[in-house]
C-alpha cells in the first residue's frame, strides 16, 4: 500500500547546516539561520525527499510514513 503522506521531520540539535538537503530537494527543505528546515511538515510522497534524508551526513533528517509512522528514510 503507498502511503498518502509522509511526515518529514529535521532534528536541529543533529543538524550541521550542510545544505545538502536543500540542493536534493530545494521544493522540500530550506536552510534557517543555518539549519534545514522542512518547508511542510507533511507532504506527498516524492523520492527527493527520500534522497535528501538519505544524503545528510549526520542523518538529521526523518521521513515517516504519516498513516503507521513507518521509517521511509533514511535507509533502515
Amino acid at each position: 500500500m503507498v502511503s498518502p503522506a509522509w511526515r518529514v521531520r529535521v532534528d536541529a540539535r543533529r543538524c550541521i547546516g550542510s545544505g545538502i538537503c536543500a540542493g536534493a530537494a530545494p521544493r522540500h527543505f530550506v536552510l534557517v539561520d543555518g539549519l534545514s528546515t522542512p518547508v511542510a511538515e507533511t507532504v506527498i510522497p516524492a523520492d527527493e525527499v527520500a534522497a535528501a534524508a538519505d544524503s545528510c551526513p549526520v542523518e538529521a533528517i526523518t521521513v515517516r510514513d504519516s498513516t503507521d509512522d513507518r521509517l521511509i528514510a533514511p535507509e533502515p
